[in-house]
């Protein structure tokens, strides 16, 4: 094999790889930025399980103290009811 397509196989499996590692950075760093916030969905909009609902979509009322959405880090405790525990 070559120098220049030996160069060229290491520079493209380098770039393959760092391409791979912020894929997988990208995602939990997204996620550090995120919380549940708690007693300000709408009924029928949160976004997961609660003690009374199984699954998303399914809080019984507006402002369910159970029920979460997920917000940007930092927005739960400026919205009026929006609790970081459940209620």
């Amino acid at each position: 094999m070559n120098v220049k397509k030996s160069t060229a196989i290491t520079c493209a499996m380098t770039g393959l790889l760092a391409l791979g590692a912020q894929m997988v950075a990208a995602p939990a760093m997204a996620a550090e930025e995120k919380e549940k916030c708690y007693g300000v969905v709408k009924a029928g909009k949160n976004d997961c399980a609660t003690k009374t609902a199984s699954c998303a979509g399914t809080a019984k009322m507006d402002a369910q103290g159970d029920a979460f959405v997920v917000v940007p880090k930092g927005l739960c405790e400026k919205l009026a009811g929006g609790s970081l525990q459940p209620k």
